[in-house]
């Protein structure tokens, strides 16, 4: 599928599990251990039992969107969901995350590769007290790993391999 180039539009991290997002004008990424500074840099994060590479997380804006507008219309109304809350590090625009699974990319400097699909969590549900686990459900982001580390900033140019 031909794509792009898409945008990163927001970088957040958080030091532990649980803890608020916080966002980064900029970030470094490391090859093979993540986004400095981040939980699961430090090992502190929480994970699925399921197991994947989890280096960076990343989601498309157009979920966002798409929850705002009740769309697909499943739950009783709409969901606002802030960039700081999904709890993934990463918030692309015009990225179709579902089609990057094994595929690298490149976002700014750094070039990424898309390992599994995200699935919501009733544990996120929970900490937002938000019912986002079914409207979530195949669009939840994208776990990746770092194939080539470096500086990455807001408004940095995505695009494939």
């Amino acid at each position: 599928m031909k794509w792009g180039p898409g945008k990163l539009l927001f970088i957040h991290i958080a030091d532990l599990a649980s803890e608020n997002m916080k966002e980064l004008p900029v970030a470094e990424l490391i090859k093979d251990k993540g986004i400095k500074g981040d939980r699961y840099f430090k090992g502190t994060g929480k994970y699925s039992g399921i197991p994947d590479v989890r280096d960076v997380t990343i989601i498309e804006k157009e979920v966002l969107d798409a929850l705002e507008q009740n769309q697909p219309p499943i739950q009783e109304k709409s969901i606002i969901l802030k960039p700081h809350e999904h709890r993934r590090n990463l918030t692309s625009e015009g990225v179709p995350l579902n089609y990057l699974v094994g595929k690298r990319f490149k976002v700014g400097e750094v070039i990424l590769e898309g390992g599994r699909l995200n699935f919501p969590c009733k544990y996120l549900a929970e900490l937002l007290n938000k019912p986002i686990v079914l409207p979530l459900y195949n669009r939840s982001g994208l776990n990746c790993k770092i194939i080539k580390g470096g500086i990455i900033k807001q408004n940095d140019i995505i695009e494939a391999l």
